[in-house]
């Protein structure tokens, strides 16, 4: 690949020169022509470094001591690596502290969990009494399991407990969540249909709540639970403190927020706008050369930690043999599998003794690991707040990462609506740069036919174009 072709996603107007990316790739090579890099991710990296140490140079941010929190929920912190607030954390932690309802809009990876755990759990430091003191609602198992284990980090060095109840679970896990809901433990994390199973059998004890916390108030309204949610409220007591996190803010999630919240204080930061530490990138292709086109971009196995999305599991089964066959380690998630094994795949990958992590949307939301230098999406998501949730698997926190996007003829008007979302235009790569025949033209205003060739499952394409593999040097 004769290189220049991404923009620096901050402040730089610059493109990134051949003779930058070249010594780059020999720099990463070790002096040693004979070790491959790919001179993509050279491109990608340059410019990730560049806008990293831009962004953080020009940014400071307060402490969690300088929050006020009680010294033991300051251990947690301090023992997990933690000292500063993210922008969330900072505007959102006084509103909780001092009482107030609080609807906040943050995208994902932004630090909203601890946002809403953290003074919570504050408050909870040296309580003697026990009772069920926090209910936190979310949208999928996925997300209560990470939540739950979100608490117990923060609160190693207090009393605290919590429960995650979701469905799925085994027989003994519905025993185990029957005795916190009446015994009373501190935090229960739940998805709305699982708790509403405990609550028709009427020994759930939620009579002293304090707190109901709504984690992507969005999602779970996409997902039809706002009766669930309002059958939910009439079991608990009409004083608390009520906080809805959300990673967009349409005006149905307004309109929810008036029906449960009491004179709210609200907190937005960059509704939809991508973390500073990603570099997007999309390639306009063919159907027919998606596969070819990753397994060029991960062959050499130099990345570390990469999820690929599809919406669609039998394509997931289908990309990850293919990348298996390269001798890559590869591990596929959706919902043909049982939570256990779901969970399996999840710790894997999250030890890195999985590096390539295909997956459908069941992971976009609330899986938190740290790392992934990569996202692919093989397809584009068919909503684009979907595409938010997706690239926010990497350049958590302040991270860097790259993004890339597939993106085949009927998908081109998709994505322009992702650009229009997110407000910037995501660089456009000329496959040719690879060595593949040239993709469709990006054209993302053109009417097109429902069906037809640039459409998975759809005829042949013309011939000569669109070759599903490099062409031979």
């Amino acid at each position: 690949m004769n290189g220049s072709f991404l923009l620096n996603n901050i402040g730089f107007e610059q493109k990134i020169d051949k003779k930058h990316t070249d010594l780059f790739v020999n720099c990463l090579s070790f002096g040693n022509p004979s070790r491959k890099v790919n001179s993509f991710v050279a491109h990608v990296k340059v410019i990730s470094y560049r806008n990293q140490i831009d962004f953080l140079n020009k940014i400071e941010y307060m402490t969690f001591e300088e929050l006020g929190f009680k010294p033991k929920l300051l251990d947690g912190l301090d023992a997990m690596g933690f000292e500063e607030a993210t922008p969330i954390q900072e505007q959102a932690i006084p509103i909780v502290l001092d009482n107030h309802d609080l609807i906040a809009c943050a995208q994902t990876g932004t630090g909203k969990t601890g946002a809403y755990l953290l003074p919570v759990l504050n408050k909870m430091v040296g309580r003697r009494k026990r009772y069920v003191d926090t209910l936190i609602l979310a949208p999928t198992r996925e997300l209560a399991i990470q939540i739950d284990k979100q608490v117990q980090g923060f609160s190693y060095f207090t009393n605290t407990t919590s429960c995650a109840i979701y469905g799925g679970a085994s027989g003994s896990s519905f025993e185990t969540e029957k005795k916190a809901l009446t015994d009373g433990a501190d935090i229960i994390v739940a998805t709305p249909g699982r708790l509403i199973a405990h609550l028709n059998m009427g020994y759930a004890d939620l009579k002293n709540l304090k707190h109901l916390i709504l984690d992507e108030a969005d999602r779970m309204l996409d997902m039809g639970f706002h009766d669930d949610i309002m059958k939910i409220t009439k079991h608990l007591p009409a004083k608390r403190q009520t906080l809805m996190f959300s990673a967009t803010m349409p005006s149905k999630i307004r309109t929810f927020a008036k029906t449960l919240l009491k004179d709210p204080k609200e907190v937005s930061i960059a509704i939809s706008k991508m973390a500073k530490g990603v570099v997007q990138v999309g390639f306009s292709v063919y159907d027919n050369q998606k596969v070819g086109l990753i397994s060029h971009l991960l062959k050499d196995g130099e990345m570390e930690s990469v999820i690929v999305f599809s919406s669609r599991k039998v394509k997931v089964k289908e990309i990850a043999k293919t990348l298996k066959g390269l001798g890559l380690k590869v591990a596929e998630i959706h919902s043909d599998l049982k939570q256990d094994e779901r969970e399996d795949v999840i710790n894997k990958f999250r030890a890195k003794q999985v590096n390539i992590l295909v997956a459908t949307d069941i992971v976009s939301r609330g899986i938190d690991i740290k790392g992934i230098n990569m996202v692919i999406n093989f397809d584009v998501p068919r909503d684009a707040e979907d595409y938010v949730h997706r690239v926010g698997r990497t350049a958590r926190a302040d991270s860097e990462g790259e993004a890339v996007t597939f993106i085949n003829e009927q998908d081109q008007a998709s994505f322009l609506k992702i650009e229009e979302l997110i407000e910037q235009e995501v660089r456009k790569v000329d496959l040719e740069m690879l060595g593949f025949d040239k993709g469709p033209a990006y054209e993302p205003h053109k009417k097109r036919p429902s069906k037809g060739y640039g459409k998975s499952g759809g005829g042949r394409k013309p011939s000569g174009r669109g070759n599903s593999k490099p062409r031979k040097k």
